[in-house]
């Protein structure tokens, strides 16, 4: 699978190309499937905003709207009581999934639950764009300050598909908490390397080569 791990979603050029080369084609020319599955279990999400995400009408989280040649919404919590010869087909069918931000942690969960994290090695070529949460269920560990709905073993970890961490919406003006400082002081408290990303910051990963893809500010924090 080849991952785009965003804050915020397509937000500038650099990003947009970034997602282009992982497509291989012209976006128009992709289909994709949209999972809302993280919104639901955010406290400050209603389900007007999650109707906003899936129709393409969030501006500031660019992702539904940019132009797909078809869009699909696959909910995660509904695949259980489905046979797996159903839906598994619509994923190993779409060219990208576009993974809303919410809780990480409840993401997590029915990714485990519905069986699309067994899934998730076979699809080599299918682009993984991840906003927000959508990007932190990748990562080992989301850390204490990002724990919302909590996991039925009460932990902060996550799929690690990917070796780092990720602290998004830095210097966000919605997120005062977001600082730097406070970036800091979570990685120190992980036992991995991590990455502190602001909206106009993504990461790309394909074979495990990673390349941080920016037009604002990121920074690096290696364990000590």
């Amino acid at each position: 699978m080849k991952l785009l791990l965003t804050a915020a979603g397509i937000k500038n050029t650099s990003i947009r190309n970034a997602l282009l080369e992982l497509l291989g084609k012209p976006i128009a020319e992709a289909n994709a499937l949209c999972i809302p599955t993280a919104m639901y279990g955010h406290p400050m999400v209603s389900p007007s905003r999650t109707w906003d995400f899936i129709s393409g009408q969030e501006p500031k989280t660019p992702m539904c709207e940019l132009g797909w040649k078809s869009l699909g919404v696959l909910e995660l919590t509904s695949l259980p009581s489905l046979d797996k010869e159903r839906w598994v087909s619509w994923v190993r069918e779409t060219d990208v999934l576009l993974v809303a931000g919410g809780d990480a942690l409840y993401l997590c969960h029915w990714m485990q639950q519905s069986g699309l994290a067994d899934l998730l090695p076979s699809l080599r070529e299918t682009v993984w764009v991840g906003l927000s949460a959508g990007s932190m269920v990748m990562t080992p560990r989301i850390g204490k300050e990002f724990v919302g709905w909590t996991a039925p073993n009460g932990s902060d970890k996550t799929l690690g598909i990917v070796d780092f961490s990720i602290f998004p919406h830095l210097n966000n003006v919605d997120l005062p908490e977001n600082t730097m400082t406070n970036a800091e002081k979570w990685a120190a408290k992980l036992e991995g390397s991590a990455y502190a990303i602001d909206d106009e910051t993504a990461i790309k990963v394909v074979n495990g080569s990673v390349e941080v893809i920016s037009e604002g500010h990121w920074k690096r924090f290696m364990p000590s």
